[in-house]
């Protein structure tokens, strides 16, 4: 999955010794943003050759971070960390020990050299929740728990939860805006429950925000960027839970468990010793268990010769949700990687490897089956567990059934067009394209079915007791920004396609039909499409197309373009009823800079008590950077 929703210039042309120059993905002149807000968003540029943390780095800590030594985050890893976390790790985190024997400035060196320095104290205070604002009200109890809204991920608001009229969305208005401090991308799928929304950011903080005011009730610090929703533990309005528990992941897999009313930590864990492991699809909960989905970064460090390509595996992870114990762990590739050959540079070539999995999972409860989508094998040769929909039998782990859609796909960044040296370019060499967003599970026409969204541009009904394909439709050119990239929507008798179709220089742009379109989700037979506008004009790393997760609700569909816009769809007919051009300054409530950007991601509009809640801003190869949570609600009220 190129778009791997991880990758920015610096860290591909720092990796691959492609330039001498580092050049970050941030605003220019070409863009809509201020200077000021330019140099606000852009974040911090790592340190050239020269840089005296180079050598600093290269004695004391490249013999674990870029030579895949397990637990040790590869050094991609650390140049997307906050630089105030960094320098926290080294003076009393997991790497102080090895970190005893360097003096302040040194390891001040390491930091500014890998992220840059670390950022002046902002003159904006955050804006702390008043005694009115901080009560957790128990009779609000989580409607919408997962990222996928339910178990089934269709991604639906009922009219019940939603309470906005399709009549009223015209006159949507800015209630409140939020501003990440510092972040150029928001990625994490907010949580509703007690009167606050609770969400996570780019420097690892997770933030309860009254979901009236936008002001904080507490926060707390990961150890890395948040880039998970944040699932929250159930309980009932008869019996409340008076401490609800509030699960997330970080980009170094590891996931978190929380008190929702405090912000308490309850348990940690790492989900997978893999340098390269990340965790990108939001954990479920169901039934007192924690499903939670590995990925990987590990086709970036690929581009290295001397990078022995590939060990990862991509993984489900069972965890009790009281305690955080592993319950069962069940890879996609059931065979240990090894080495296999040697590549044109000497290095050792591992496989198999690969098929990660980017969404979250699905639940099926009467079947007791948990359904993913996995990605594109790393190494050759390509196996066939990749690009493909399996059914894990959720007691044991068991894989039930697989069903691969496209073969032989083995890819990696090695395999790149701007990368010098191919030597670790698997002989299939792509397309790469995953499955990024997660199936659908609904009852339509007398049947269950699951629907299926790939960045080809296809989307399958598949039968979720065997595997079998049903039917399958093409709405989109597909390629490796999609097609399908984060997450449909779907009534029960419609499904929403969003369809990037990203200008990627390697496909006929003239093919591309981005846009949202609607299938009959019985038999896939188009119901109806609305290609995107180019309102992009001159405007940099801006695109027309939808490759955000979107959100349906009795009427509409709910859409973030890569274009900025906010669109609302009638789920009859696909005409625009409503947009919000959000690439713009906006006021917050604590004074800090905010500015909207790209939609981008799982993080998908929320629909709750007539407040329509939305993450803008994707930072991220080639897409506008923002930092901003939005609240619209009828007349601004």
């Amino acid at each position: 999955m190129f778009e791997k929703s991880f990758l920015n210039v610096s860290v591909l042309l720092l990796l691959v010794a492609c330039s001498d120059t580092n050049t970050e993905n941030t605003p220019s002149s070409e863009n809509t943003h201020s200077p000021e807000v330019a140099q606000q968003l852009s974040g911090s540029q790592s340190g050239g050759a020269d840089h005296p943390g180079n050598l600093l780095y290269a004695a004391n800590c490249s013999g674990c971070h870029d030579a895949a030594v397990n637990r040790a985050p590869h050094r991609l890893f650390l140049e997307m960390m906050a630089p105030d976390m960094m320098l926290q790790v080294l003076n009393e985190g997991v790497m102080q020990q090895q970190a005893k024997d360097l003096s302040a400035v040194q390891k001040a060196d390491i930091v500014e050299f890998l992220v840059g320095s670390d950022a002046p104290e902002s003159p904006f205070k955050p804006l702390w929740c008043k005694q009115g604002n901080m009560t957790f009200d128990f009779d609000q109890p989580p409607r919408l728990k997962n990222w996928g809204m339910t178990l089934d991920n269709r991604h639906f608001i009922s009219a019940e939860i939603a309470n906005l009229a399709v009549d009223d969305i015209p006159g949507l208005a800015l209630k409140w805006a939020f501003a990440y401090p510092g972040a150029t991308r928001t990625r994490s799928q907010p949580a509703f429950a007690g009167g606050a929304l609770m969400v996570g950011s780019q420097d690892g903080t997770v933030y309860s925000l009254d979901a009236e005011s936008g002001c904080i009730r507490w926060t707390y610090r990961a150890g890395a960027e948040v880039r998970t929703g944040i699932t929250l533990q159930p309980w009932d309005n008869e019996a409340p839970n008076t401490q609800p528990m509030a699960y997330f992941a970080d980009l170094v897999a590891w996931v978190y468990a929380l008190d929702q009313v405090t912000g308490a930590e309850k348990w940690r864990i790492k989900v997978d010793e893999h340098p390269s492991a990340t965790v990108t699809g939001q954990p479920v909960y169901f039934d007192g268990v924690l499903y939670v989905t590995v990925s990987s970064l590990e086709v970036v460090p690929a581009a290295d010769p001397k990078y022995p390509c590939c060990s990862f595996r991509g993984a489900v992870v069972a965890l009790n949700a009281s305690t955080g114990e592993v319950k069962w762990k069940s890879h996609t590739i059931s065979e240990q990687p090894g080495p296999v050959a040697v590549n044109s540079a000497g290095t050792p070539i591992m496989a198999p490897s690969g098929a990660p999995i980017w969404n979250s999972p699905t639940i099926d409860p009467k079947r007791r089956s948990i359904y993913v989508g996995t990605g594109e094998n790393y190494s050759s040769p390509a196996q066939g567990s990749s690009d493909a929909i399996i059914a894990f039998d959720m007691d044991s782990g068991a894989i039930r059934w697989i069903r691969q859609t496209t073969a032989g796909d083995a890819w990696n960044l090695a395999c790149m067009p701007f990368i010098p040296d191919h030597a670790n370019c698997p002989q299939e060499n792509g397309p790469d394209v995953d499955f990024a967003s997660p199936p659908i599970l609904l009852s339509t026409g007398g049947r269950e079915i699951l629907v299926a969204g790939q960045k080809s541009g296809a989307v399958y009904g598949i039968d979720p007791d065997t595997g079998e394909i049903l039917w399958q439709r093409k709405p989109g050119r597909g390629g490796n920004q999609g097609g399908v990239h984060f997450g449909m929507a779907s009534d029960g008798q419609t499904v929403f396609v969003p369809i990037s179709d990203y200008d990627d220089h390697m496909l006929p742009p003239d093919a591309a039909q981005p846009g949202l379109y609607a299938l009959n989700a019985a038999d896939g037979a188009l119901l109806w499409r609305a290609v995107a506008e180019n309102v992009c004009e001159e405007r940099k790393d801006c695109d027309p197309g939808i490759s955000a997760a979107i959100t349906a609700m009795p009427g509409a569909v709910y859409a973030g373009h890569m274009d900025g816009r906010l669109r609302v769809y009638d789920a009859g007919t696909g005409k625009v009823i409503w947009e919000t051009n959000t690439d713009k300054s906006y006021d917050s409530m604590s004074g800090a800079p905010a500015h909207g950007g790209s939609f981008g991601g799982g993080s998908a509009p929320m629909v709750i008590d007539g407040v329509v809640y939305v993450n803008s801003g994707y930072g991220l190869y080639f897409h506008m950077p923002g930092n901003v949570l939005l609240a619209f609600s009828v007349d601004g009220k």
